[in-house]
């Protein structure tokens, strides 16, 4: 499949269209479960992932490691543009990105699926997760720097 077709699969729409931010968010955030969330959040950016890390990975390790490994890499690129841009190293996205793989896999494991909720509720969901996440990732950050 090519990005071209990948991304009009993930937003319904082709790229560049002025329906595509509205249609990823929408979604996205309104995805059934935590893992269908990664599924439509920056198609472009997780076409790559996808075709250079996840399905490399899962030719030689347990999908589910090759699941956090990808998302670990994610976040190792989030904090390098960081790191270049605050002049210092930066974990934080690594730390993060690897809280959101934990919690897509703790997800799957329970078999999440909140289909039949409304939209809004679903969103809540989603986010609550990412914001849980991130919460996690602020205390064990200062834990680390022993604040």
């Amino acid at each position: 499949m090519t990005l071209t077709e990948y991304v009009k699969k993930r937003n319904g729409v082709p790229i560049g269209s002025s329906k595509s931010l509205r249609n990823n968010l929408y979604r996205s955030l309104g995805a059934k479960n935590f893992s269908a969330f990664w599924n439509y959040w920056n198609p472009i950016f997780g076409y790559y992932l996808g075709k250079f890390i996840f399905k490399p990975l899962k030719r030689i390790i347990p999908i589910g490691l090759a699941l956090l490994f990808t998302f670990i890499f994610c976040g190792m690129i989030h904090d390098a543009v960081t790191t270049i841009f605050k002049g210092k190293i930066s974990l934080f996205f690594t730390i993060w990105f690897t809280m959101m793989g934990i919690a897509v896999l703790i997800t799957k494991y329970f078999n999440h699926n909140f289909n039949k909720q409304v939209w809004i509720f679903r969103a809540s969901v989603n986010l609550s997760i990412i914001g849980l996440c991130f919460l996690l990732t602020i205390y064990l950050t200062r834990l680390q720097h022993g604040i």
